[in-house]
């Protein structure tokens, strides 16, 4: 099973071929047997014919959401005084995968349980498994949080076969754990997974829209379009499956009014992003990290900590920086862009140091070399519409924040109080408005005070997780 799954590391990066397992698929091509050494030359497939695979998927996941399902059953609820018990169904979580999803989900998590429920996480079909990561333990404990795995001995052919087989398995945690409500989180197959589960125990549904995923789908490369059916197949199929929740919930404003404009769709309730309480201590102090980097004392640092997609626009800061040249780029992060933009700064000769990825508790090591946080997001849709959590844990620690003006960023930056906005896709916008910052290091201490004092006010997960309560309860008491 170790090996079958390792190998499937290929479907599940489908959506972006460079991340897929390709010397996996290799292997398994020579030494699996046929069926499955012909399953794996589907998925190796030229660029045409896996997305014909993928549209078709996504047909036959629209065409089973659009049939009737009576519900047939009703799980037992917990008895009197226990703490309501909540399943989040994600696609990925900690330990294995790092990245802002699987910090919100964690952050979330934990939260609820300071606040009296008792959370359990389970993961897509598959996971750790299916990423190539040898590790077949059906649960695992982070920070005292129960993370459950879905591990088939062989996997369904088909999604819809893939989602039954999800509910399978998720069904004994429901059995055993008697949730009162599921709580789903993108993309549209964990929310399949928790209608299912509706449909088999009368469960409540909340489904969790943590971005669009075929504007991101879109994004990432500049010759595909709204025409394409993936585009408007996954569209459709995630609005489907909004209308079908009982609960929607997202991260901002500019997204509720984005799924309300679907029609259709019920109630939205904004849990937005938020941080750890221990983001709002003092930074530690990050002599000895500049000095290991190679930063000379006194100098300006400009930087961030993301993942390198095109949308993020680093490349937007790289050429500002090109512009200036007096200060240098920290950028910490990883991603498929990281390569060309290596090279873009070696062109331009931009003092530009790329960190690589670091572990979630070491982010504040960096953020204390920093004297400005950048947050240069290009002006496509799904950075006008989805918010980011990285600026928010800079703002925690009193950074001054520079962003681009987008409606998500505005969400969270007031200009000239706790931010500063500027251009999207504009280098020399962005020149002009560093410059302010650069030279005015009373000005950078007063707006990352009062972004701090913002956050602490209003951005904590126990605070914005807190408006989850009174919906989970509602949602139980009509179920019951």
């Amino acid at each position: 099973m170790i090996f079958f799954w390792s190998v499937l590391a290929w479907r599940h990066a489908r959506a972006d071929p460079r991340r897929a397992g390709r010397l996996a698929v290799r292997l398994a091509l020579r030494v699996a047997p046929g069926p499955v050494r012909a399953r794996f030359r589907a998925l190796a497939a030229p660029a045409p014919q896996r997305q014909d695979r993928e549209t078709g998927e996504l047909r036959e996941l629209l065409d089973d959401a659009a049939e009737a399902k009576p519900r047939t059953g009703r799980a037992a609820s917990r008895p009197s005084g226990e703490r309501m018990a909540v399943l989040h169904l994600v696609t990925n979580a900690l330990p294995r995968t790092q990245a802002g999803y699987t910090v919100r989900t964690h952050r979330i998590v934990s939260a609820q349980r300071e606040l009296g429920l008792d959370p359990h996480v389970v993961t897509r079909l598959g996971h750790p498994l299916a990423q190539g990561v040898r590790d077949t333990r059906p649960r695992v404990e982070v920070d005292g949080i129960p993370y459950h795995r879905l591990l088939p001995w062989t996997p369904p052919k088909g999604p819809v076969r893939e989602v039954r087989k999800a509910a399978d398995l998720a069904g004994r945690l429901v059995e055993e754990l008697r949730p009162s409500v599921l709580h789903a989180a993108s993309n549209h197959l964990n929310a399949a997974v928790a209608l299912e589960l509706r449909r088999r125990y009368g469960l409540p549904v909340v489904y969790e829209v943590r971005g669009f995923l075929e504007d991101s789908w879109l994004s990432r490369d500049p010759a595909r379009s709204t025409s394409d059916d993936f585009y408007r197949l996954t569209r459709e199929l995630e609005t489907a499956r909004m209308r079908d929740a009982d609960l929607v919930v997202t991260l901002g404003e500019a997204m509720r009014a984005e799924i309300q404009g679907r029609g259709g769709v019920g109630d939205v309730l904004v849990v937005p992003n938020a941080v750890d309480d221990t983001f709002l201590e003092p930074l530690p102090d990050g002599g000895k990290l500049r000095a290991d980097l190679g930063i000379a004392e006194g100098e300006v640092v400009v930087g961030l900590t993301s993942t390198f997609y095109g949308f993020e626009g680093i490349d937007t800061l790289i050429e500002a920086a090109a512009l200036r040249r007096d200060f240098t780029l920290l950028l910490v992060g990883d991603g498929p862009e990281r390569p060309a933009l290596e090279r873009r700064a070696a062109e331009l000769r931009v003092p530009a140091i790329f960190t690589g990825r670091v572990p979630v508790d070491q982010v504040r090591r960096y953020h204390a070399v920093l004297d400005v946080f950048a947050v240069p997001r290009r002006a496509d849709r799904v950075c006008q519409l989805v918010t980011p959590l990285k600026p928010l844990e800079a703002m925690a620690g009193g950074l001054p924040v520079i962003a681009s003006d987008v409606k998500a960023l505005r969400e969270i930056i007031e200009p000239g109080v706790t931010g500063t906005l500027t251009l999207p896709e504009d280098p020399e916008a962005w020149a002009n408005c560093l410059d302010q910052l650069i030279y005015s290091p009373e000005l950078r201490g007063e707006i990352g005070q009062a972004a701090r004092e913002w956050v602490a006010a209003h951005r904590t997960w126990r605070a914005v997780t807190a408006r989850c309560l009174g919906a989970y309860r509602d949602l139980a008491s009509a179920a019951s």
